[in-house]
């Protein structure tokens, strides 16, 4: 267990490891819009370095608090497709109850547009008495332990994402999840061209960009994409790069979206499951050779089209 020294040389939250290469729990603190500067910054240094940190006890959160919380470490922004909930800046509910609401795929959000969301703050409201548990995975360590040959590959491929994705990758998905993405979720088409390998403005260290809101590998055939994504997928999820939390009433996750990908495990049957997610702006990701994403938009119309 290791402690985070806070302002006046008092020692703060405790930090304890959840796996070796991804995920730490922070006890002995209430989260807030009102905690100090120098605990916010104990707090995004955590993160940094865990990539997805944990909180249990924090059902003292509502919608207003929560936001509070996470505007702290940075602006919020709405989902550019999904509806946010009443009353707030980018909260979005994520209600088993309801239409393409069960994220059972890898995924980092929203990387069909160019700044993605670079840090998410998710809220267990409802939590079944079994299952529903979510897997994150660190995407520089899946870098790191590339072959050097297949970095340097990695380090010159870019890959098309969009929100308009292929519906085989939704595993369980009903037809009426499936009408839902094409009503809402995909009523505007993005397609954004990313790096495969970002260099991350905080740290420096080069992720991983991928998860299943690939279309495709920027000039390679649909084919040799597939087996690409495969190959560089399976290191992004090789359990070693993982780690696995068991959700309660009033837990609190936050994860860098630069640095992560994850997977909400759908096993917990019709039992009804309910999480709350805000989420901060990110930036528009660079490449090992300074370039950056590009983002194209088009109506559903124009996307049959072309």
């Amino acid at each position: 267990m290791s402690k985070a020294k806070l302002d006046n040389n008092v020692t703060g939250f405790n930090v304890i490891k959840r796996a070796a290469r991804i995920g730490a729990e922070v006890v002995n603190i209430k989260l807030s819009g009102d905690l100090s500067d120098e605990t916010i910054k104990a707090i995004n240094d955590t993160l940094l370095e865990h990539k997805v940190v944990f909180f249990r006890d924090q059902g003292h959160l509502d919608d207003d608090e929560h936001e509070r919380f996470a505007r702290r470490l940075g602006k919020l922004v709405p989902h550019p497709t999904m509806a946010v909930s009443k009353g707030t800046a980018s909260m979005i509910e994520l209600n088993s109850e309801r239409c393409g609401s069960r994220a059972d795929f890898w995924h980092t959000d929203v990387t069909f547009v160019d700044a993605y969301p670079k840090i998410a703050v998710l809220r267990g409201v409802v939590i079944p008495p079994f299952g529903g548990d979510t897997v994150w995975s660190n995407t520089a360590a899946a870098y790191l332990g590339l072959p050097k040959p297949l970095q340097r590959l990695a380090d010159e491929l870019w890959a098309v994402h969009s929100n308009a994705y292929d519906y085989t990758v939704m595993g369980n998905a009903s037809q009426a999840d499936r009408q839902h993405f094409d009503e809402i979720y995909t009523r505007t088409i993005y397609e954004t061209e990313h790096p495969v390998v970002r260099v991350h403005p905080e740290t420096g260290e080069r992720t991983l960009v991928l998860g299943d809101l690939v279309l495709r590998f920027v000039g390679i055939s649909k084919y040799d994409s597939q087996k690409l994504f495969d190959l560089f997928q399976s290191h992004i999820t090789a359990p070693e790069n993982t780690v696995r939390w068991n959700w309660k009433q009033g837990d609190v996750v936050m994860w860098d979206n630069r640095a992560t990908q994850h997977y909400a495990v759908n096993d917990y049957g019709n039992q009804h499951r309910v999480v709350r997610r805000a989420v901060i702006d990110g930036e528009v990701p660079v490449s090992v050779e300074s370039r950056r994403s590009v983002m194209r938009i088009k109506s559903a119309k124009q996307a049959q089209a072309s």
